[in-house]
């Protein structure tokens, strides 16, 4: 594996300071972080961009699906106003601490002898790796994984807690009444505590889920937003291993886009989000590139 500036420099960039995690080594770089229309003039905002791309050549940059609309309307200005190829808006339906940790994944990733294109399209690979979740007090405000009435009624009830995965699939089960299915193969666990004082996520869930070890991070600030409640323990399960990330992508064969060019791997181009335009393609199995269950092998 090669590092260092052998290649074309890809920043990465987020739409918030939360999601940069403290990097792990000495090698991995930190995030770009913008700032929301109500903090930033647009010229300003157009600036920082320009600046990233001459500095780096290319910028990656990626936000939440729960983003302010004026906000994501604004990436894309900025992007459409320089007129330029060299920047990915990627967005995410990951939780903000499982996005946080993918975030991460690709700093490291950007040092790596990898494209931009495919560092860009190696996002939708990576997140199938990441169980992401959280222990919740209550359920009656959630809205981002399926609740039944059930489990609504249950949420009123004094005591009671759920355990919920949002990603790769959604799972919901009551504390004490089920079991969260895990990854099947060798993870950490980051934990990031709310209002909730609960020792299940690392006393249970981390060794049913024979994690190789538990670390301690802070709680985004979007988080009690997105689980729709602030008593909450939010964790995600993570490959931590730049080897492991490394292999991971090298494994997967890469393709030229036909529309922007940029080299790319899986179904869908990073920078343009054009699909893969080959017959081959169509034929394909599903795996984890497509939406299916992961493989980590080349589809």
């Amino acid at each position: 594996m090669e590092t260092g500036n052998q290649h074309v420099s890809t920043a990465i960039a987020v739409t918030s300071t939360d999601l940069v995690l403290p990097a792990q080594d000495q090698q991995t770089p930190t995030a770009a972080a913008f700032k929301p229309p109500g903090e930033q003039s647009f010229e300003d905002a157009l600036t920082d961009m320009q600046v990233l791309v001459e500095q780096y050549g290319y910028v990656v940059a990626v936000y939440p699906s729960t983003l302010p609309p004026a906000y994501e309307r604004r990436l894309h200005a900025v992007r459409s106003v320089l007129e330029t190829d060299r920047v990915a808006l990627l967005r995410s339906e990951l939780p903000p601490l499982g996005l946080a940790v993918l975030v991460r994944q690709l700093r490291q990733l950007s040092i790596c002898d990898f494209s931009p294109g495919v560092v860009a399209s190696a996002a939708r690979l990576l997140a199938h790796y990441i169980h992401a979740g959280a222990l919740l007090g209550s359920v009656a405000k959630l809205d981002r994984v399926p609740v039944s009435l059930k489990t609504h009624a249950r949420s009123w009830v004094p005591g009671s807690q759920f355990g919920v995965v949002a990603s790769p699939q959604p799972q919901l089960v009551r504390v004490g009444a089920g079991e969260l299915t895990g990854p099947e193969f060798a993870t950490q666990l980051l934990v990031a505590r709310g209002q909730s004082q609960s020792e299940w996520v690392t006393e249970t869930l981390a060794p049913a889920w024979k994690v190789a070890g538990v670390a301690e991070a802070e709680l985004p600030a979007s988080s009690a937003r997105w689980w729709g409640t602030g008593k909450l323990v939010e964790f995600a399960a993570h490959l931590p291993d730049i080897s492991v990330l490394y292999q991971l992508v090298s494994s997967v064969r890469r393709e030229r886009c036909h529309w922007c060019g940029m080299e790319l791997i899986g179904d869908r181009c990073g920078f343009c989000s054009s699909p893969l335009h080959t017959p081959e393609n169509q034929s394909r199995p599903t795996g984890v590139l497509n939406d299916g269950a992961p493989v980590g092998q080349e589809p």
